[in-house]
């Protein structure tokens, strides 16, 4: 119940700001690429889904879900556009530059200090996803897949996938059999 509700009051956020105007909207869904510079990524890739992936560097589960993360993006490439949120106020440019290459991330990467993307997406954990449809609705948000039972225990492989099920269903326009679901890592700090 929880989940509905958290997407019902993100629609009517993304409603409310709406009605702010195009400078006011984009101000309000931004963050930082890593040259400091402002960046929305709900204005990019017109007509497709938008991704949010939220990580911290320090958090072992966000590290192990990297190979994951790159499959599905690749997997939906066409149809939706993927963003790595990496919402720690004390992670620099420099820092997160490292991680990206060190796991081969090739996906656009931004900052959220003043966590204004976390609370679009209702984000909480590390590693955790976000899907807003094409009119940047929030319709699913929380674990990749259950390969996480605990925080330090793992499946050997994952038995549900709710990340893809939430983009193959929002391309479709079929319902999302769950729209929320809590995941498994690292608590983002700071979080008011």
């Amino acid at each position: 119940m929880r989940g509905r509700s958290a997407i019902r009051a993100s629609s009517l956020l993304t409603a409310l700001l709406a009605c702010l105007g195009p400078a006011s909207l984009a101000r309000a869904q931004s963050g930082f690429d890593l040259e400091g510079k402002s960046v929305t990524p709900f204005a990019a890739g017109h007509g497709k889904i938008v991704v949010l992936v939220f990580l911290r560097r320090d958090c072992p589960v966000s590290s192990r879900y990297a190979p994951v993360i790159q499959k599905i993006s690749a997997d939906h490439e066409r149809d939706a556009s993927f963003w790595l949120v990496y919402p720690d106020k004390a992670e620099t440019s420099a820092e997160i530059r490292k991680y990206q290459q060190d796991y081969a991330y090739r996906l656009p990467a931004v900052r959220d200090p003043e966590h204004v993307l976390v609370k679009l997406a209702h984000a909480e954990i590390t590693p955790e996803a976000a899907v807003f449809d094409e009119n940047r609705h929030l319709v699913y948000h929380g674990r990749i897949d259950d390969w996480y039972v605990e925080f330090g225990r793992s499946r050997p492989a994952p038995t549900t996938h709710e990340l893809s099920d939430a983009i193959e269903a929002t391309m479709t326009g079929k319902p999302i059999a769950r729209s929320a679901v809590k995941g498994v890592g690292c608590y983002i700090s700071d979080l008011e």
